[in-house]
């Protein structure tokens, strides 16, 4: 099993709970606020190993996310 294993995994419990919901869902406009400066920061120069570490979670929750709506909408 692989981390990509895991993430199908949740994105399935996931979209089976609320399918309009969770094509409903998106970031907070603070959230979304903070993952694009974090996103033009690292384009500029490199990010603190805190900063890396915030981006990748944020890429890790778009990428469950992504993953539960493409199934939510294969079970309809």
């Amino acid at each position: 099993m692989t981390i990509y294993n895991t993430y199908d995994e949740i994105a399935a419990m996931l979209a089976v709970i609320d399918p309009v919901r969770l094509m409903n869902l998106k970031a907070s406009a603070d959230t979304q606020q903070r993952l694009e400066l974090l996103m033009e920061r690292s384009k500029e120069n490199p990010l603190s190993k805190y900063e890396k570490d915030e981006l990748d979670h944020y890429i890790v929750l778009e990428r469950l996310i992504r993953l539960a709506k493409i199934r939510a909408r294969t079970n309809q």
